[in-house]
This record gives structure tokens, C-alpha cells and sequence, in this order.
């Protein structure tokens, strides 16, 4: 049959795109669900970021597991690292900072960009959710022409699950490289693997109140004033209260 090896090569190359479409749809419906919640809470300066996980189906796989978020942030926000080792102490929040030097006082023109590693607890309201709190503070910008609010854009983080016991599929979890223990218990390196998510915002806006250029004279002049009235006022009172040996403040 002059069509039959024709035939027979269809139908292979039939049945290997229909095992290939198959095995995408498996690890889709494996895989599908893992979303990232991000918000800022509070206004002004000082706010918390609350991170909410939710695994879904690919949750089913990393029980026992630790999960994390990485997070960058950019140069106009920052954790201080003495007020997360406090609440570390406490057991409140678990994170790593890298790096873990952090200058608090700089501006946001002479601050660096920040990583941070926030592992997340288990939310017992929802099944395979996971959500932490972690404070954050805006950096002073330069004063602004025209604006009375500079923006800092905070990215959607990245979904980490270390396991150092279970494997993960494949098809859903891809190796990635993390300086951080599983835990803070748990010093010994472990695989930490990446999930690919969905955001319900790709990105979160953070509004900083900055100074207007047209005031610095006013500023400046104000500053001064307060600067002489108060150093006056102190004067006054260490010449009628107080105490010297020497000399005093008739001559």
C-alpha cells in the first residue's frame, strides 16, 4: 500500500504532539493557582508591608516546607535592621537583609538598592496560605519642583519554598540560588526552588512626602531663628541656674 508509510508517520507525529499537549496540561493543572498579594499599610514615612501567599494546587506538594518571599527593595525604602533584630527576638517576624549593613540616615539620592528574605508562617484561615508583616521606611528625597509626594515603586517579590526532606515536581518548582539558611533553627544548606506566580498587583506604590524648592529660603530662614531662640533660651538658663566656680555670667 503505496500509503501506508506515509500513514503510519502521521499518526506517530499525531500521537507525540498529543502526549506533549497532554503533558503540558498536566503540569498546568499541577501548577496553576500560586498567587502573590502585596500591600502597604499605615501612611507617611513608617509602613508595614503585609506579603500573602497563596500555594494553591502546587501547595499540595511542599508540606513540612519553608516558605519565603524575596524582595527587592529600591534605594527610596529600607528596613532598619536594629528594629527587625528586636522583632526577631521577639519571634514577631523572621527575615534576612542583604546585605544585613544598613544606613539608616542616608537619603534616598545616596541610599543602595536592599534584598530582603521574609519567610512566612502559615495562615490558618486559608489552606496552603502563607503571609508575613514586615515595618519598612521612606527615605527623605530631594525637594521636588512642582510635586509635594516622590513614588517608590516596589516590585511583586519572588515565591521561595526550601525542602530539605521532600522533592518538589519539576514541572512546577525551579532550583534557584538563595544566601540564607531553610530557618532560623535549621543552619545547614538546603535546596531553596522558585515558583512561577501570578500578582494581584505587579506592583505596589509607596508616596513619600518630599519638600518644595521654592520654600528652602523659608526653611532656612526659620531654621536659623529657631536655632538662635533656642540656643538663647539655653543660655539664659545655665547663666540664672547655674553653678560655676570661676567664673560667672555678670562678667
Amino acid at each position: 500500500m503505496a500509503g501506508g508509510p506515509r500513514w503510519r508517520c502521521g499518526a506517530a507525529l499525531l500521537r507525540a504532539g498529543l502526549s506533549a499537549l497532554l503533558c503540558a496540561l498536566h503540569a498546568q493543572a499541577v501548577c496553576q493557582g500560586a498567587t502573590v498579594t502585596q500591600e502597604l499599610l499605615k501612611e507617611g514615612f513608617h509602613r508595614d508591608l503585609l506579603l500573602q501567599v497563596e500555594l494553591g494546587v502546587v501547595g499540595e506538594h511542599a508540606g513540612g516546607c519553608t516558605v519565603a518571599a524575596r524582595t527587592h527593595l529600591p534605594p527610596g525604602i529600607y528596613v532598619d535592621p536594629y528594629e527587625l533584630a528586636s522583632l526577631q527576638q521577639h519571634n514577631l517576624t523572621k527575615a534576612v537583609l542583604i546585605p544585613d549593613v544598613v544606613d539608616v540616615e542616608a537619603p534616598e539620592y545616596l541610599a543602595t538598592d536592599l534584598l530582603v528574605l521574609l519567610y512566612l508562617e502559615p495562615d490558618p484561615r486559608c489552606s496552603h496560605c502563607f503571609r508575613a508583616a514586615l515595618p519598612v521606611h521612606g527615605r527623605y528625597h530631594r525637594p521636588a519642583e512642582d510635586s509635594e509626594e516622590a513614588v517608590v515603586v516596589l516590585k511583586s517579590p519572588e515565591v521561595l519554598v526550601c525542602c530539605c526532606d521532600n522533592r518538589l515536581p519539576a514541572e512546577c518548582w525551579k532550583p534557584a540560588e538563595v544566601e540564607a539558611p531553610c530557618s532560623g533553627e535549621n543552619v545547614s544548606p538546603c535546596q531553596w526552588y522558585s515558583v512561577t506566580h501570578e500578582s494581584a498587583h505587579e506592583e505596589s506604590i509607596l508616596q513619600v512626602p518630599v519638600g518644595l524648592r521654592q520654600h528652602s529660603s523659608m526653611v532656612c530662614a526659620v531654621t536659623l531663628l529657631a536655632t538662635v531662640l533656642c540656643s538663647s533660651l539655653i543660655l539664659a538658663a545655665v547663666c540664672k541656674y547655674g553653678h560655676f566656680s570661676e567664673v560667672t555670667c555678670s562678667e
